[in-house]
């Protein structure tokens, strides 16, 4: 699998880590990554919400099935060890979770993290669905979360359009949802922060 170039960009205001990806790592490198979680299946959304304002800057799922995978749609966030086809991000272990998150919350942003239990079935076809997506393109990042979500039993009400704040707010309504809220006084720029993973490093984030 190559190794991928650290660019060092501060997020835009209105778009926290939205940007074009064409990766297309290869099927070694997929199939070594791959990470089964003993946790129940299920789809979670992840927004990305600005501080102070609290526009809404990036949509993504970590998708929990057979396998637990990040669909980060126009996302920024890469690391060595974490294969990528198109915008899924392969491998996905509770510590590559939390580096993705860390990577996010910042002091200028925090990260909305909504849980939705799912049948492994549904969770399956959301993977698929993500995965016959195709990469991107740059600001898509709520567009491209709507169109896997509105494929999937008991998703087909997803609202499009390029609002991360609208779709969070749709899939808070979904039964047996649940909510975390992750923040971070790291400074705005997050180059460091994917130095400090590249070389196994943790910063660390607040839950509340």
């Amino acid at each position: 699998m190559k190794r991928r170039v650290f660019i060092a960009a501060a997020l835009p205001a209105t778009l926290a880590a939205c940007g074009a990806d064409n990766v297309w790592d290869d099927a070694e490198a997929v199939k070594a990554a791959r990470f089964v979680s003993n946790e129940p299946p299920s789809i979670t959304l992840f927004t990305v919400i600005g501080i102070p304002r609290g526009e809404g800057g990036h949509s993504a799922l970590m998708i929990n099935g057979s396998q637990r995978v990040i669909y980060d749609p126009a996302g920024t966030w890469n690391h060595p060890s974490i294969p990528e086809r198109h915008d899924v991000l392969y491998g996905i272990t509770d510590n590559f979770k939390n580096f993705y998150i860390d990577y996010h919350a910042r002091e200028t942003y925090w990260v909305a993290e909504e849980r939705v239990p799912v049948s492994r079935e549904v969770a399956d076809l959301a993977i698929r669905r993500a995965e016959a997506n195709g990469s991107a393109n740059k600001a898509f990042c709520a567009v491209e979360t709507s169109a896997v979500l509105r494929g999937l039993p008991g998703f087909e009400n997803a609202p499009s359009g390029f609002s991360p704040l609208k779709l969070r707010n749709w899939f808070m309504t979904l039964p047996g949802v649940t909510s975390k809220r992750h923040m971070d006084g790291d400074p705005a720029n997050n180059h460091n922060v994917l130095i400090r993973q590249k070389n196994g490093e943790f910063t660390g984030y607040a839950r509340r």
